[in-house]
């Protein structure tokens, strides 16, 4: 990842802790978010669409399933979007 992702992985990471209750020292940029993962399930994905689209103004509704498969490939995907 780039720097520019990296920073944007970071604040991902904020929001995942304080709006799912995510424990930070699990919470790598590696980790999937749903399944046999952090175990994040499809209200988790409103939530996090909300905080995304409010801290980076990116919309990620109707967004396919793999920009959520773990924080880089969310952060991937907000950095090119932004």
């Amino acid at each position: 990842m780039n720097e520019q992702e990296l920073k944007i992985a970071e604040k991902i990471k904020e929001l995942l802790c304080e709006s799912l209750g995510i424990e930070a020292d699990v919470l790598t940029n590696e980790i999937p978010l749903f399944g046999d993962g952090i175990g994040l399930d499809s209200i988790d994905s409103l939530e996090m669409i909300a905080a995304i689209d409010k801290e980076f103004g990116v919309s990620m509704t109707g967004v396919g399933k793999e920009p959520f498969y773990n924080v880089e490939s969310l952060a991937k995907y907000v950095a090119s979007h932004i």
